[in-house]
């Protein structure tokens, strides 16, 4: 498991490509770590009003150079993008040389890993303790850390449905399609059992995740024999808690990504899912010759699924309305619950609820 220091002032690295969609990681953050961000970094877009971009960001400062942020004494650098390929794109490599310089950490979702690139490790000695280099230890107080969060765990396990076994009441974000809005709405229904007076925690799967949260594994970089038992042990380690919401991966009707979707499954041995569905949507991302299944079906899979090893219902639908006016996603969800006869709503425009008492009832309900 990566667990990440305590960071209170970061900076988003987006060179070029600030935007909700074009820069998603930094988009995301700037909605849950706020009050962390000191300033966003991309030349493109300096001296701009960040708002005008991302309309819930916090008023923080977009600037040219990473060095302009000294006076704001940032603590950690953040790619804020996932490109195409996974590679850190070549405009963004001075200004990660120019933090690890100041003595400033850079932590990085990447597929390719920053540590093995030579130009950063020189400015740097990373040091592994524990289970990853994202648990790496400073060589002394201005060395610098290179965090790559998508390197997999030292420790791998299979999993022996474990995760049934613990008192907290599980549940999974799983999706009709992979970026629907999963994790979105994993993080709001664990911040809606925290409201609620719950012990309520937020298990991150995904590089974003974890950035938020500040623990979890990237389990798209772990061996396939073990993401199940990765996801069993993120659940192991928050069994005392009330409520254990895991992000969800994939999608079990995408044609490559439905593998991740049942391991997640199985690992994490759910008491209620939540199905996520983007409104509108009638192919898979990314791949246009592959319709999505009715959601109906879709619904009756993952409960088959499910069933072979922790029987669980799906007790709700979280809809991603972002490309519908406000009156249209509500008529889409007030159809859709018509449809289903499960409770739905876009957790971000509606609150997520009416989707937590679902998730809470679905034990006596015989999920």
């Amino acid at each position: 498991m990566h667990v990440l220091p305590a960071y209170r002032r970061l900076l988003l690295l987006t060179e070029g490509r600030l935007g909700v969609f074009s820069s998603k990681t930094a988009a995301v953050l700037l909605r849950y770590r706020a009050p962390d961000v000191v300033a966003v970094v991309d030349s493109a877009a300096a001296g701009g009003d960040l708002r005008a971009v991302v309309p819930w960001a916090p008023r923080v400062p977009i600037i040219a150079d990473v060095r302009q942020a000294a006076p704001l004494r940032p603590d950690a650098l953040f790619i804020g993008v996932a490109p195409v390929g996974g590679a850190l794109p070549e405009e963004m490599a001075r200004h990660v040389e120019a933090a690890l310089r100041m003595g400033i950490d850079v932590v990085s979702g990447l597929h390719t890993r920053l540590a093995d690139d030579p130009r950063f490790t020189a400015l740097t000695r990373v040091h592994e303790s524990g289970s990853s280099p994202a648990t790496a230890v400073r060589a002394r107080p201005a060395a610098p850390r290179i965090l790559d969060l998508r390197t997999p765990p030292v420790q791998q396990i299979v999993a022996s449905a474990r995760a049934r076994e613990t008192r907290c009441r599980r549940v999974l974000t799983v999706g009709t399609d992979c970026n629907v809005g999963k994790m979105v709405a994993a993080v709001e229904l664990a911040r809606a059992g925290r409201a609620a007076g719950l012990d309520a925690r937020f298990v991150a799967t995904g590089q974003t995740g974890v950035m938020i949260e500040g623990r979890g594994v990237a389990i798209d970089a772990v061996v396939a024999d073990f993401v199940a038992g990765a996801v069993e042990e993120l659940v192991l380690s928050v069994a005392g808690c009330d409520l254990c919401v895991v992000e969800g991966q994939g999608s079990i009707g995408h044609p490559g990504y439905s593998g991740v979707t049942l391991s997640l499954l199985h690992g994490a041995c759910p008491d209620a899912m939540v199905l996520v569905h983007h409104a509108g949507r009638e192919r898979h991302n990314a791949e246009p010759h592959h319709p999505l299944a009715p959601i109906r079906r879709q619904i009756a899979a993952y409960e088959q699924a499910a069933a072979l090893l922790h029987p669980a219902r799906v007790v709700a639908i979280a809809l991603n309305t972002v490309t519908l006016a406000e009156a249209a996603g509500r008529a889409e969800a007030e159809r859709l619950e018509g449809e289903t006869g499960l409770p739905t709503a876009d957790v971000m425009r509606d609150g997520c609820e009416r989707l937590l008492a679902a998730c809470l009832g679905a034990r006596a309900a015989g999920a």
